[in-house]
């Protein structure tokens, strides 16, 4: 989509990503100890290669680097879809309690590659869907993440010295648009919208929205497309 819209899509992977979801079954801890700030310097790198800076879109942790990034000011234009906690960030919703929580208070995962359980993945991911769509994602998408990655975004206000930190206010950041699901569990409204309060500090153009009736798998289920559109119909009106 974005290819027919004129633009070069890149999909950068995590460091040391493995390539196929299969591999990184086998392999689960390559993505251990994998930090905020290696993902993101990581996509810096990549983007130093281009001959002109990209829009960046990022969803959940990519979210968060994307405005990371953005907050450096090496974005054309940002989209950060569902994007994760940084400091300043301050609403902690039940549901992410429910759905995180006993991953954050064990301190051993910060070392570990944790992978979810379908049923952890059906109450933080595929809450919006029915049963067969999102047994069918998780079958064919779900592989570890970086606990403590997961770690630094869930003490983004506890650690001072935390990675997981956006500059808000450059006024080099470009426009930036966050969407969010309406039945998001992991990332709800009351914390995409506590960011897009942050980032109004910008002088930038800064909006949200809210996608109905989609939960945090918005950007692989069913419904891809929908959130597709909305981030082309932002970026076109800046890029």
């Amino acid at each position: 989509m974005f290819n027919d819209a004129g633009f070069a899509a890149l999909a950068p992977s995590w460091p040391d990503d493995p390539a196929t979801v299969a591999e990184a079954r086998a392999h689960p801890d390559v993505l251990a100890n994998k930090t905020l700030k290696q993902i993101a310097d990581h996509t810096t790198q990549i983007v130093d290669t281009l001959d002109t800076k990209p829009v960046l879109v990022g969803h959940s942790t990519g979210g968060l680097v994307a405005e990371m990034l953005a907050g450096q000011g090496l974005s054309a234009a940002t989209v950060a879809i569902d994007p994760g906690v940084f400091r300043g960030v301050l609403p902690l919703p039940a549901s992410v309690l429910k759905g995180v929580g006993l991953l954050l208070v064990n301190p051993l995962n910060r070392g570990r590659a944790i992978t979810l359980t379908y049923d952890q993945f059906k109450y933080g991911w595929a809450n919006a869907l029915d049963e067969t769509e999102a047994k069918e994602l998780y079958d064919t998408f779900h592989v570890a993440g970086s606990g403590i990655a997961l770690a630094q975004m869930g003490n983004a206000n506890l650690n001072p010295w935390t990675e997981s930190r956006v500059d808000t206010k450059n006024p080099n950041r470009g426009p930036l648009l966050i969407i969010d699901g309406e039945k998001d569990h992991t990332v709800p409204w009351a914390i995409a919208n506590a960011a897009y309060m942050r980032q109004m500090r910008n002088p930038g153009v800064t909006e949200i929205v809210k996608i109905p009736n989609r939960g945090h798998s918005l950007t692989i289920d069913h419904g891809w497309s929908e959130v597709a559109e909305t981030t082309l119909t932002f970026i076109k009106r800046f890029v």
